[in-house]
């Protein structure tokens, strides 16, 4: 189980370009990790584009924003391209960092069962340890309420 205080755990996902992309690859910066379900549907489309809008005052935070699903790396392209998203998405299609995050969960719709990733946003500071968990982030203004989180860590 995560655990707000405890070391984050690594990981190396590629991006939309194809590049590897570590946590460690960021220690000395806070880092917003967001889990959401898939590119291009209602709700993350909505998540991405408020980190966007707000994005700028991410960098203000010194932090970076990594989004990660189980979608492909072209998928990832097209919703950045799409959406002219200013901030990395990590492709986990073996599902290895989702598992290893606890985020992929059985969920249900309809009354069907199936296996997904259950929208989680942690906030990691520079030293790679858990400061916040967001679960079962209901999308609006979260990005927001994250930003306000990150300006206290200060």
């Amino acid at each position: 189980m995560l655990e707000v205080g405890k070391k984050a755990p690594s990981f190396s996902l590629p991006n939309a370009e194809g590049k590897k992309v570590s946590l460690k690859d960021f220690s000395g910066k806070n880092v917003v990790l967001y889990f959401y379900p898939k590119d291009m549907t209602s709700g993350c489309t909505k998540e991405a584009c408020d980190f966007r809008d707000l994005f700028p005052n991410f960098n203000n935070s010194d932090a970076v924003i990594l989004g990660v699903s189980t979608d492909s790396i072209s998928s990832h392209q097209k919703f950045i391209n799409k959406y002219n998203l200013p901030f990395i998405l990590l492709s986990d299609e073996k599902k290895e960092v989702v598992e290893k995050y606890g985020v992929w969960k059985e969920k249900s719709m309809y009354g069907k069962k199936y296996m997904g990733i259950e929208r989680t946003t942690l906030i990691i500071d520079k030293e790679g340890k858990i400061r916040k968990i967001y679960n079962k982030v209901k999308v609006d203004g979260h990005a927001k309420e994250v930003l306000e989180f990150l300006k206290e860590l200060k």
